[in-house]
């Protein structure tokens, strides 16, 4: 089931499991887990694509092995907010995802989350190589971050309400 906002989603989930983030490229999806408490995005893995069904089957196989309960994909508006052709592959991928799963999707403004991510990894003094093959995975960090704070404000608003 695709859900528009985190709202939706947040209510789906069942307590005490990941969520997990992806950052989709052409040639890569970056995936990041949360704890089981959904306080912190960690960076797990970079799946190289080869096709959907290739890439789809061991995304499920990792998420099933580690028990996530939803899928947060990073949605690469424009600068502006309008959304481009990527926006447009993001939501096939999770369109075709969707008939393989039962697990809620939703999605997260990426912007900048790469440039966070790439400014992270040069703070860190990590070698070029070694950027290309995480950065994909912290940017998906990033990501998944960025839901799990907000999906905490709205769960202690609720519980001042």
């Amino acid at each position: 089931m695709i859900l528009p906002d985190v709202t939706g989603f947040l209510a789906l989930l069942p307590p005490g499991r990941a969520i997990a983030g992806l950052d989709l490229g052409d040639k890569t999806i970056g995936v990041a887990l949360s704890d089981l408490r959904r306080s912190v995005a960690t960076p797990v893995e970079v799946i190289r694509r080869e096709k959907f069904s290739l890439d789809a089957a061991r995304l499920l196989a990792l998420l099933t092995e580690r028990g996530a309960s939803g899928i947060i994909l990073g949605l690469p508006l424009n600068m502006d907010g309008s959304e481009g052709p990527r926006v447009q592959s993001t939501r096939a991928f999770a369109r075709n995802l969707e008939k393989l799963t039962d697990l809620p999707i939703t999605f997260w403004d990426e912007r900048l989350s790469t440039v966070a991510a790439e400014r992270a990894l040069l703070e860190a003094d990590t070698s070029r190589k070694g950027r290309k093959e995480v950065i994909d995975k912290v940017a998906a960090s990033y990501i998944l971050q960025g839901a799990l704070d907000r999906m905490a404000y709205m769960t202690a608003r609720q519980g001042d309400a």
